[in-house]
């Protein structure tokens, strides 16, 4: 239950657990940026021991705690981050007190080896004072790592054995072992029970009268049989167990097994002396390792301590005496067998007995180092424990290969959530925000009708004789230039892009979100238009090109247009006559009708009469020319201002509510002229079909002699309806 050299992605993801839990998802995230590390860790994937450091450091610096404190909360948590990973149970059972939960540690390190093949734990050892005192012995190839032990086993006392414990480090030293310098700290550990004296004399009276039931009924039952003191003594001697609590073991006066039949049953055995000298092996030591029984030979000559860490003598044996050792052997026919038992000091022999058995992971191992199933005694667990870890380690891969799919579909539902806001981006610039939300719900878009808006139509002036004159790819460029010229000016003045066709560029104000400046919204666009145009260039003249520009203000009816392609579109006679406006109008100019003029009269804008002027379709009109807008700067129009005041009093209302939550009140399916407060006419289905389909007409109201781009223009525009 430690940090190794190449820490696992277990590891990584029990420090990630704590800082999330403890400190919340935005500290870890900033974390994870300042460590430069990924945002998952799969569990059984050994990652470099330099990334765990690099994050505690980053954590102490963010957090702004000692090393000491938070490897202290690292360590309590990883406890409970085990007992919620499924290793509950395995840790209950490890002891039933905390001396012998420590004294295993070592033995279910060993265990989990054989799934964290990379693992190199610390070992713990337990010594009990003469003054009966505990210390704890902490080994680990790691420095300044062991602030987490008393993190760890005052969760184990408080969780495992209702106590609470306080550690001091008596001593911090360094080992030369055979692995290197050992770093070794010295606890004394203080363990204090947290239930109450009243608590344990309740306990201890159930305890006595449960014991005086059972003798009362042992009574009741051997009353008729027995009399007088043989009754009391047979009902003492019938509970002898009950009243002595502790345990004597009883040994023979001589050892009834045969030397043969010791060697056959415990095959994997190897005794030795002070010297290690080899004095006895089992019958299948004897086989892998013939080398042992030649005369003077000795246990280091064909054997190397993997775990614990010591050097191979017999004084560091005895003080590891509790751990379970890993010895490695030379062999040079097979891979090299590795051994793994229990070693006993035997006093009266001055010999050790070393009772192992092959450490095995897998059957391949096991064919490995040439051994067969039937080489390993009948009671040996290895056998059942090889066949149960094959499994485990199916399961394993299986699990890495299930963690490395989800890290694989997380970045790709990452890159397509990336996608998907391309794609609503590019959406949205073809349709209204809710209208595209609608259809992608898969629900039907009612047209409906605005009672009031104002509609800008514009073209280029000599279009057609640009067109004539130079190539493709240069009309190409002077119309992107353009337009994106103009689509930065509609988010600026928040109106809607409707469409363009060819140099024929049409924009609304007031739809679909209604508004009440639509018309000055529109209006400043205009501005903005004449401005941007003397920034593109003719690519025939070399001069700022000119564009005409018309303006009305009318109802209109907008819908859906198509299946393959929609287009959100406006339709009625508004559309109509601010196409007349445009193709009426003056190069460089901004027509204006009658309605939109009494929608900007009182704004404070300078706008001059043009007069009465024959109109196609309409008669006889009074139009005017709008020149400015004092009030409002040229930054201000095309949005260079920083920090600069709102041109329009209902700004608000476009600043707190986005299309993406704003719809406009009109409703697709009410009663005939059923007109809504805002402005918005609802019209019944039936009224749909009686709109009069129209093509934009813009031909040209008098004759020009500079062959305006109006001469042709039907062949570029279409029916839309």
């Amino acid at each position: 239950m430690q940090l190794q050299d190449m820490s696992y992605g277990f590891i990584n993801s029990c420090l990630q657990s704590l800082v999330m839990e403890r400190f919340g998802q935005e500290t870890w995230d900033k974390l994870s940026s300042l460590s430069e590390v990924q945002d998952t860790f799969m569990t059984y994937t050994v990652y470099d021991d330099i990334l765990t450091l690099n994050l505690v450091q980053e954590a102490c610096s963010l957090l702004d705690v000692s090393a000491d404190v938070f490897l202290k909360l690292f360590g309590e948590h990883f406890f409970m981050f085990c007992k919620h990973a499924g290793y509950d149970t395995m840790l209950r059972t490890l002891g039933a007190n905390l001396i012998e939960f420590i004294g295993n540690l070592d033995a279910l390190h060993s265990y989990l080896a054989l799934s964290y093949e990379e693992m190199n734990a610390p070992s713990f050892r337990v010594e009990m004072t003469d003054d009966g005192k505990m210390l704890l012995h902490y080994y680990s190839d790691r420095k300044g790592l062991y602030h987490i032990v008393p993190g760890i086993m005052e969760a184990v006392a408080r969780e495992f054995f209702d106590s609470k414990v306080t550690m001091v480090v008596l001593n911090q030293s360094e080992e030369m072992e055979c692995t290197g310098k050992k770093e070794h700290v010295v606890f004394l550990v203080k363990q204090t029970n947290q239930a109450s004296k009243t608590r344990d004399q309740d306990r201890s009276s159930h305890r006595g009268e449960a014991l005086f039931r059972t003798m009362r009924e042992r009574c009741v039952s051997l009353a008729g049989r027995k009399r007088g003191w043989a009754l009391i003594r047979a009902v003492v001697l019938s509970d002898k167990g009950s009243l002595h609590c502790t345990f004597s073991p009883c040994y023979p006066n001589k050892l009834w097994v045969e030397e043969k039949a010791f060697c056959n049953a415990f095959p994997f055995h190897i005794v030795f002396d002070e010297d290690l000298k080899v004095r006895q092996t089992g019958v299948n030591i004897q086989k892998f390792l013939p080398g042992l029984q030649a005369r003077d030979a000795t246990l280091d000559q064909c054997f190397t301590i993997i775990h614990p860490q010591v050097t191979f003598t017999i004084e560091s044996i005895r003080k590891f005496i509790n751990s379970q050792f890993v010895l490695k052997g030379y062999n040079d026919k097979h891979a090299s067998i590795k051994l793994r038992g229990q070693m006993l000091w035997m006093e009266s022999l001055g010999c050790m007995l070393y009772l192992c058995s092959p450490k095995l992971r897998s059957l391949q191992e096991l064919q490995d180092v040439g051994l067969h199933l039937a080489d390993l005694a009948q009671h040996d667990v290895t056998r059942d424990l090889v066949l149960l870890n094959q499994q485990r380690l199916a399961e394993m891969e299986l699990t890495n290969q299930l963690e490395r799919k989800k890290e694989e579909l997380r970045i790709l539902s990452r890159h397509l959530e990336a996608e998907k806001q391309k794609t609503e981006t590019l959406l949205y610039s073809m349709l209204p925000r809710h209208i595209a939300n609608q259809l992608k719900d898969g629900k039907s878009v009612e047209a409906g009708e605005f009672e009031v808006c104002t509609i800008l139509f514009s073209d280029v002036v000599t279009f057609t004789n640009i067109c004539a004159a130079c190539e493709p790819i240069h009309i190409v460029h002077m119309l992107n230039s353009m337009y994106s010229k103009f689509d930065r000016l509609t988010n600026i003045h928040d109106i809607y892009k409707v469409e363009t066709i060819g140099d024929a560029y049409m924009v609304v104000g007031g739809v679909p979100v209604p508004t009440e400046t639509h018309a000055h919204r529109v209006a400043n666009f205009a501005l903005g238009m004449k401005i941007a145009a003397r920034e593109v260039t003719n690519p025939v003249t070399g001069k700022p090109i000119q564009i005409r520009v018309g303006l009305h203000t009318g109802p209109v009816l907008a819908g859906v247009v198509g299946e393959k392609m929609p287009r959100y579109c406006l339709f009625g006679d508004t559309v109509n006559t601010a196409s007349r406006m445009e193709s009426h109008g003056v190069p460089d100019h901004i027509h204006l009708s009658t309605s939109t003029y009494s929608q900007l009269k009182d704004a404070g804008f300078n706008i001059q009469e043009r007069g009465q002027i024959e109109v196609k379709g309409k008669g006889q009109m009074t139009t005017y020319f709008l020149v400015g807008n004092p009030l409002v700067s040229e930054d201000s129009i095309m949005g260079r201002e920083v920090g600069g005041t709102c041109l329009y009093r209902d700004h608000l209302y476009g600043q707190n509510k986005t299309e993406s939550d704003t719809e406009p009140d009109v409703k697709s399916e009410p009663e005939p002229s059923d007109t809504s407060s805002d402005g918005a006419i609802n019209p019944h289905p039936s009224r749909l079909h009686t709109v009069t389909p129209f093509a934009w007409d813009i031909t040209p109201p008098y004759d020009t002699t500079d062959n305006t781009s109006a001469t042709n223009f039907n062949s570029r525009l279409c029916v839309l309806f």
